[in-house]
């Protein structure tokens, strides 16, 4: 036939097994708008695979780069805010020195404080708590003011899922804004037997798994998009998060979500 042996036998062993361009268009195109644009070719070929495609990823890109298919939501920046305010409590030393990985659930917490500019003058605020083993969101609040109650709240549902979920005791990793200095929050981090740890002054990198995090957020949803009132982009933020631990895939948690992974490994455990 002119042709390797090796490659012979390939095309026999998948004749009839793969789609044809059309179906997988159709497909590839459904999901991609499942997904509301934020996949990208490897997610896309994730999720072919758990529906039982055998299919390659250098495939789904050239269908996908025909069809147009790419996300577009990395347009408008919004200004990072700044909680600082000099050492007006107590600074604690950085217990997790970029050490971001861990194979125990609820080990190393990480947790900061982002703004969102909506429509008008108004602000939300946004302080979530992610967990470094599978990147869940565990808590978080939203408010219109970045007071003390925006760090404190979800702190406490915090503390109550490590209470019933941990297994080793937990590190909270912050940067040095004032919150995280106020005595209430290190008062409550010492009741309950936690670990404080914070970045470096003026040290980005020393939390770059939640900076990480508001950088996904914001690409995803709301760079690119027209600013709408606190009520809908709080709306929109919940929703969100609630995608991002139960279905948004992660290549680097063998394509499971947050919480797919984290329910996985408990049941392997088990």
């Amino acid at each position: 036939m002119g042709i390797p042996e090796a490659t012979y036998h390939y095309q026999v062993k998948n004749s009839g097994n793969e789609d044809s361009d059309a179906n997988l268009k159709e497909i590839i195109t459904d999901l991609f708008k499942k997904f509301n644009e934020r996949y990208g070719y490897k997610r896309i070929t994730n999720e072919l695979k758990k529906l039982g495609h055998s299919i390659n990823h250098k495939k789904v890109y050239r269908i996908m780069r025909e069809l147009g298919l790419k996300c577009v939501k990395f347009m408008r920046k919004s200004r990072k805010y700044n909680s600082y305010k000099g050492n007006v409590g107590n600074v604690a030393k950085n217990r997790l020195s970029r050490r971001f990985s861990t194979p125990i659930p609820l080990q190393k917490l990480v947790t900061d404080i982002t703004e969102f500019k909506c429509l008008g003058e108004e602000k939300l605020y946004f302080n979530p708590f992610l967990d470094l083993y599978n990147g869940e969101i565990v808590a978080y609040e939203i408010k219109k003011r970045p007071t003390l109650d925006l760090v404190m709240e979800p702190l406490k549902e915090t503390i109550e899922i490590i209470k019933n979920r941990a297994t080793y005791r937990t590190t909270i990793h912050s940067d040095q804004g004032w919150h995280y200095q106020h005595n209430q929050w290190v008062r409550t981090l010492k009741k309950n037997k936690v670990f404080q740890s914070m970045s470096r002054k003026a040290t980005c990198a020393d939390n770059a798994s939640m900076e990480n995090f508001f950088g996904i957020l914001k690409q995803e949803m709301y760079y690119g998009e027209e600013l709408v009132s606190y009520e809908e982009l709080k709306r929109r933020i919940e929703e969100y998060i609630y995608w991002y631990n139960h279905e948004r895939s992660k290549e680097k948690l063998a394509g499971m979500s947050p919480v797919e992974y984290r329910t996985h490994s408990s049941q392997s455990a088990a």
